[in-house]
């Protein structure tokens, strides 16, 4: 059976991002060098920072992650709620968080379906 979608998914998958996530200079560093307005830079940093954590991931919470983006953006959701939750350490605030979201989850589909394809 599916989980309905429900929005700390969204918050959780973000936390990466997070300044109250644990102090890391280097992933610091690797997310204010990128340009998060830019599809491509935003892509390269979901390869590096995300695409490692959520391999780890089991299959249905993976999922439960895409449905979960798939129904918020299907929906015509803003993702306001799940922006002005966290504070990131992105350099320039993201002016386009439907597109944000969109990257993230082409990002993770593709993840999920490189990962099922070695499985």
């Amino acid at each position: 059976m599916k989980r309905k979608p429900e929005y700390f998914v969204l918050r959780g998958l973000l936390f990466l991002f997070d300044i109250e996530n644990t102090h890391d200079d280097a992933r610091e560093k690797i997310i204010v060098s990128k340009n998060v307005n830019d599809k491509k830079e935003l892509a390269e940093l979901f390869d590096i920072l995300m695409k490692p954590e959520f391999i780890f991931y089991s299959v249905e919470e993976r999922e439960w992650c895409i449905d979960t983006l798939k129904y918020y953006l299907e929906a015509g959701d803003s993702f306001d709620e799940v922006f002005t939750r966290i504070t990131t350490y992105f350099d320039d605030d993201v002016e386009d968080q439907r597109q944000f979201m969109q990257v993230l989850l082409s990002c993770l589909l593709k993840y999920h379906a490189d990962d099922s394809d070695m499985g």
